[in-house]
């Protein structure tokens, strides 16, 4: 979170364990919440009527609980809208199945890997990729003649 409030748009690391010795892809869904999550806090806290949520508090009174009033609820899920991880109190966590994380992110992994259908590169995107590489395959060539 530090870096990306001091301006740093590059993260390293994602899906890597033990120092990069190794890699998992339910690790990358997690740290892809992970970033998501940093990413709407860079953003900052929008300040308005409906997130000040003032006519609630004032309905509820000083002293009170609002922290169950339906407007705070239905601001509780702006920060983030995580995919494995589970916000559910232990309750409802345990009612609906106990389900962690980790196996959150499996079941992720596998509708990824059958479903997800990459969207093409333009082709002037894929034409200077191209360029660029044939560019860079001629400069080290010409330097091991």
């Amino acid at each position: 979170m530090l870096p990306a409030l001091t301006g740093a748009s590059n993260i390293y690391g994602c899906g890597m364990l033990e120092l990069g010795m190794s890699f998992s892809l339910e690790q990358l869904v997690c740290d892809n919440d992970i970033i998501k999550m940093n990413k709407y806090a860079v953003k900052g806290v929008g300040v308005d009527d409906s997130t000040m949520a003032y006519q609630s508090i004032k309905d509820v009174g000083i002293g009170n609980d609002f922290l169950g009033y339906m407007e705070t609820l239905m601001n509780f899920t702006l920060p983030s809208a995580p995919a494995v991880f589970d916000r559910n109190m232990y309750e409802t966590w345990e009612a609906s199945g106990m389900n962690e994380s980790i196996d959150l992110a499996h079941e992720k992994v596998v509708d990824i890997l059958a479903n997800h259908e990459p969207t093409p590169l333009d082709s002037d995107v894929r034409k200077e990729m191209d360029r660029i590489i044939s560019e860079a395959d001629a400069k080290y060539r010409s330097s091991i003649a």
